[in-house]
């Protein structure tokens, strides 16, 4: 595994960020290891919601957990507001830094994470692929 560490910017766009850096960088499978820093603003989806919802303030992140390619993205978030609650869901676009988030990236050599639609839920799911000759997927 490869290791890679990002600071992003306040007014930058966590989820496009992240993606923007795997799509420059030919990231074909990473996960999150760790993320901390704050938003001022956060669109999240809630469970079993079908849209997102926008928050106008000052949060810090708790958690940030997922997968990510230059395919594509699958983030959850936990967040704290300035009274310590909690909450959380899908993180999408939209979500800026407040004032700084500080991302550790590890990097699969020889997998591949896709998007494709799942019949039985609807959702663009994780597609795992081996890019290693002679390496079997699960």
């Amino acid at each position: 595994m490869e290791v890679i560490v990002l600071r992003l910017s306040p007014g930058d766009d966590l989820r496009r960020s992240l993606h923007h850096h795997c799509i420059s960088n030919n990231i074909e499978a990473a996960y999150i290891l760790s993320t901390v820093g704050s938003l001022n603003e956060a669109i999240i989806r809630f469970a079993d919601c079908a849209e997102g919802t926008q928050l106008k303030q000052r949060f810090e992140i708790i958690s940030l957990n997922g997968t990510l390619s230059r395919h594509g993205l699958h983030l959850h978030i936990a967040l704290a507001n300035d009274a310590g609650q909690m909450l959380g869901g899908h993180l999408l676009d939209g979500s800026r830094i407040y004032t700084t988030a500080e991302v550790v990236l590890g990097i699969i050599p020889g997998v591949q994470f896709r998007r494709e639609v799942d019949p039985a839920t609807g959702y663009l799911e994780l597609a795992i692929a081996n890019t290693l000759p002679n390496v079997e997927s699960v």
